[in-house]
C-alpha cells in the first residue's frame, strides 16, 4: 500500500524519467546519441516483451552497442522526432510504478511526412529521487511501420 507522499513521489521521477527519455532519444536521432545518458535512463537489469517474445537484460555494454545501433535504424526508417504525448502513471507501490505511454513518431518518408501515434508501457522504479526502466512491454513496431508504407 502506497502513502500519499510515495505515490507523488514515483509520479513526478516517473515524469522526469519520461522528459529524459525523450530527450536523449531525440538527440540520438541526430547521430549523437549520449549512450551514457541513455544507459543512465535503465535499471541494472530489466525485461521486455514483444510480439518476438520476452527477454531479460543488463544495462552494460551491450546495452551501449544495441542502444547505437537502434539510433541508427530509426534514422534509416526516416525517424526525425518522438514526442511523449501522454503519459499516465498506476503507482504500484512506493518504489514501482506502471507507465503507459502514448508516443508520436513523424517520420520522412519519400519526401513527405508520417505521423504514428503508438504506446509503450513500461515498468519503472524509484532508484533514490529518480526513477529507471526495468521493464517494457511494445506492440509489432515492425507491422505499424508495414501498415504505414515504412521499411
Amino acid at each position: 500500500m502506497t502513502n500519499e507522499t510515495g505515490t507523488h513521489q514515483i509520479q513526478s521521477a516517473a515524469r522526469e524519467l519520461f522528459d529524459r527519455y525523450e530527450r536523449e532519444f531525440n538527440t540520438g536521432l541526430t547521430g549523437e546519441a549520449h549512450v551514457e545518458a541513455v544507459a543512465a535512463l535503465y535499471a541494472e537489469a530489466f525485461i521486455a516483451a514483444s510480439p518476438a517474445g520476452v527477454f531479460a537484460g543488463k544495462n552494460d555494454d551491450e546495452l551501449r552497442k544495441v542502444s547505437v545501433r537502434g539510433f541508427k535504424h530509426y534514422r534509416e526508417t526516416g525517424v526525425q522526432r518522438m514526442n511523449v504525448r501522454s503519459l499516465d502513471v498506476s503507482v504500484i507501490d512506493e518504489l514501482h510504478g506502471l507507465a503507459r505511454v502514448e508516443w508520436r513518431a513523424i517520420y520522412e518518408v519519400n519526401g513527405s511526412q508520417k505521423v504514428i501515434d503508438f504506446t509503450n508501457v513500461y515498468l519503472v522504479r524509484l532508484e533514490g529521487s529518480s526513477a529507471k526502466v526495468f521493464g517494457w512491454i511494445t506492440g509489432d513496431e515492425a507491422e505499424v511501420l508495414r501498415q504505414h508504407g515504412i521499411g
